[in-house]
């Protein structure tokens, strides 16, 4: 069965107070739509600890650098809905821009430190705008848990962080990438591929693996960038705009993979901006 749309944060309320009451848990699960395999693992993995699981879906204007790739985000709103009816979700919460940000809105949300590599230097505010709409979703759904796929790693070392500092009583909840056969980490932007262009995604991740196994067997690492972003080109990627290891835990740039490390990468692709990361150590 279709999951109820909750489009009003009052109404939203009004059920998880409910729930609440009766004793029960809450998930959330946070998202921008355009739901594929990942975002569904997410879901599972709600199901699985709470008693009550809402899907929020937003496309969060402020997180977005230019206004072009936010018209083009794809919306299928009614399709999401469609994909979550087999899983046990109880709401799903589709506020508006003037229910997120009402006029005269004047707050905004900065995690610093973590934010400033990576998508943050390539992004100016992006991680400002995800960790203000994330507080906001937080305190409106009330969960006690919240998931978030590893796909965006840094993005999920921000959220982290922000709930602590805060002292937010909520769990953050970080789940493994879920990959397409061919290794292509899922993602709602995969959609804006082209046939040909999806051919070539998934040699970005390719790159980063044999990366990853030469920093284990202690090779150089800039040898080994070099050697993977002519790779990437050569896939007919237009941009490499990173390629780093990274602390697992602190994000702190590292040339050696002597202890828990995260490869990160972000290229572009016809026009696409596509991200992974991959553990190594």
């Amino acid at each position: 069965m279709t999951p109820p749309i909750i489009r009003s944060l009052t109404d939203l309320r009004d059920q998880v107070t409910t729930w609440k009451r009766a004793g029960e848990t809450v998930g959330v699960v946070p998202t921008m739509g355009a739901l594929h395999q990942g975002h569904l693992s997410l879901v599972r993995a709600a199901e699985q600890d709470c008693d009550r699981v809402i899907v929020t879906i937003f496309v969060n204007p402020k997180q977005f650098n230019s206004p072009e790739d936010y018209e083009a985000y794809p919306r299928t709103e009614e399709d999401d809905a469609r994909k979550l009816s087999s899983f046990r979700v109880d709401a799903v919460y589709v506020p508006d821009g003037p229910q997120m940000y009402p006029d005269g809105f004047a707050t905004n949300i900065s995690v610093a430190g973590i934010t400033d590599g990576l998508c943050g230097a390539h992004r100016p505010g992006h991680f400002d705008g995800v960790a203000t709409v994330v507080t906001k979703l937080f305190t409106q759904t009330m969960a006690d848990s919240a998931y978030f796929g590893e796909k965006d790693y840094q993005q999920l070392q921000v959220v982290t962080r922000l709930a602590k500092d805060l002292d937010l009583p909520i769990e953050v909840v970080g789940c493994p990438t879920i990959r397409e056969e061919d290794g292509l980490a899922m993602s709602s932007r995969n959609l804006l591929l082209s046939d040909r262009a999806r051919i070539w995604a998934p040699e970005l991740n390719r790159a980063m693996q044999d990366m990853a196994e030469g920093l284990l067997k202690g090779e150089d690492f800039n040898t080994l960038k070099a050697q993977a972003t002519a790779r990437i080109a050569a896939a007919n990627f237009t941009e490499v705009e990173y390629l780093e290891l990274r602390a697992a835990d602190t994000l702190e740039l590292m040339t050696q993979a002597d202890r828990p490390a995260r490869l990160l990468a972000a290229a572009w692709l016809a026009g696409v901006r596509l991200i992974d990361n991959i553990a190594v150590g």
